[in-house]
């Protein structure tokens, strides 16, 4: 066997292919790409996610090769011997002769620690490298996150924007304003489904994948169509990218926050997308870059001559050089710790129809299946459908990080628990956002038509046909009264408690201690 003197790993969510290594070819390097058991199983996946970054691994595999690189594309029929990736490099090590070994620094610190533990072992050379994906580098994180800080997106976006001199004049946000998020706020109406434009769909045959995922009995959740819809290449990541911009851009930031039931029933599958990017699983795979999203949609942004307005790419862009960049600062900031944080000591267990959508609130139920249909859902259905429920009912942040790590395509730990666990469940006690996002059924009613269809009426706190939400939300926010009264965005609504009868009070919590001990059938 040709021997190599320098190995170097690729892991599945750093398939950058703009990345300096690939800058020259050296036949004495050695490129790995591998299936492994212990990334398919550190938690119960959706099978598209599997499948999605199998194939995107396999094509990454086949373009690099093609580019004249030389590659070692392991699938889990070659990795199911080796007990772990440290395992695994040992014997490649010894099998390839190897004397230098490089890495990119893992977005997990899962991964992270795992590889840092083993290279101190090694007498080889080892070196590490950033993986030149992120608008800001590894090391500079520490320049804009402290541990334990309670950090504000709104003063990290501003350092951004000025930073990277995106849509800025001079020192000035372009058109005078930061922040067009009020503008941003709209429900999708009947009248405005036949714009919705239909979603931009791959087909990718994966049957041998997912034979291979069951083959070797990776226990996976939510449904597995084997012609994949995802990007699982640049060329296709790109092409949705485009497409977004040109059809989508124009009315993202105005339903952004929008949830619809009663779009399909046209005929045509477009409520689970609606206007949005669904580019996650390309950026967090590293197929494309932050920039070349932000750079993309800016540009349509100037050429559509005023079509595309302000408040639109400016929604846009704040979620990516904006809340992207700074969830993942907070995650590098403050773990391993913050994977244990629960300040609220919430301890309930997730009900049993968060895998297979049989509950009969609305809302719930067509959030959950469309994660179990797709492995997608976006962010407001995410934060305030299934991530309200888990607040307001109390649910283990263990048991909350462990769903939405699985379920979703784009879910990566650095990723997805800052936004779980401190955005959606304030375990935290504020590090990520400065309220405690929880919610009535009065939110879901106003950005969506799920209530209307529900067993459950909104308009209704006690009773058996009272919207559960609403109970619980003024038992969550009576049993922690004494943490968030201080905070000015919630003294209206102590207020409001407070002005309701005892009676009225009691009957409430009383409805809520009902829901509590029976989630798992509501």
């Amino acid at each position: 066997m040709k021997s190599a003197t320098r190995l170097r790993l690729v892991l599945g969510d750093q398939l950058n292919a703009s990345h300096s290594w690939f800058r020259e070819k050296h036949q004495g390097t050695l490129y790995v790409i591998a299936e492994l058991h212990q990334e398919a199983s550190y938690t119960k996946h959706h099978a598209q996610k599997i499948s999605a970054f199998f194939a995107a691994m396999s094509q990454f595999a086949d373009a690099l090769e093609q580019a004249g690189h030389r590659v070692l594309h392991l699938t889990l029929d070659e990795t199911a011997q080796y007990q772990d990736l440290p395992a695994l490099l040992a014997a490649l090590f010894q099998r390839h002769n190897v004397d230098h070994f490089e890495y990119q620094l893992a977005d997990e610190y899962r991964l992270r620690h795992q590889l840092e533990n083993f290279t101190q072992g090694l007498t080889i050379k080892v070196t590490p490298y950033e993986t030149e994906h992120f608008y800001l580098k590894d090391a500079e994180l520490a320049h804009y996150f402290q541990q334990g800080k309670k950090h504000r997106l709104e003063h990290f976006y501003r350092k951004m924007r000025l930073r990277f001199n995106v849509m800025m004049e001079g020192d000035e946000p372009l058109g005078g304003q930061w922040n067009f998020d009020q503008q941003n706020r709209q429900k999708i109406k009947p009248k405005d489904f036949v714009a919705v434009p239909e979603p931009l769909l791959f087909s990718h045959d994966v049957t041998l994948i997912w034979e291979r995922i069951q083959r070797h009995n990776i226990n996976t959740i939510g449904e597995m169509n084997t012609a994949l819809l995802w990007p699982v290449n640049r060329k296709q990541s790109l092409l949705l990218l485009d497409y977004f911009c040109r059809f989508c851009l124009v009315r993202f930031g105005q339903f952004q926050d929008a949830m619809t039931a009663k779009l399909d029933a046209l005929g045509e599958s477009k409520q689970w997308a609606l206007y949005h990017s669904r580019l996650s699983f390309a950026l967090n795979t590293k197929m494309i870059s932050p920039q070349c999203v932000v750079d993309t949609a800016i540009a349509q942004y100037v050429s559509s001559e005023g079509e595309i307005s302000l408040a639109q790419i400016e929604g846009f862009v704040r979620q990516i050089i904006g809340w992207r960049e700074f969830v993942r600062g907070v995650y590098w900031s403050n773990m391993p710790e913050y994977g244990q944080l629960n300040v609220l000591n919430a301890d309930n267990l997730l009900p049993d129809w968060f895998w297979n959508a049989k509950t009969n609130m609305n809302c719930l139920h067509y959030a959950i299946k469309q994660s179990l249909q797709y492995a997608y859902a976006h962010h407001i259905q995410r934060l305030m459908v299934t991530g309200n429920f888990c607040l307001i009912t109390a649910i283990d942040p263990k048991q909350v990080d462990d769903w939405y790590l699985g379920i979703y395509i784009d879910a990566i730990e650095w990723v997805e628990m800052p936004n779980t666990r401190g955005m959606s469940q304030f375990a935290d006690g504020g590090i990520v956002g400065s309220k405690a996002y929880a919610a009535s059924g009065n939110y879901i009613n106003k950005m969506s038509d799920y209530c209307s269809d529900c067993k459950y009426s909104v308009s209704k706190t006690i009773g058996d046909n009272a919207c559960p939400l609403n109970a619980l939300y003024w038992n969550f926010m009576a049993k922690h009264q004494q943490l968030f009264s201080n905070n000015p965005r919630n003294k209206m609504v102590f207020a409001n408690w407070q002005k309701k009868p005892i009676d009225d009070q009691q009957a409430i919590l009383k409805r809520a201690e009902y829901l509590l001990n029976n989630l798992h059938n509501i």
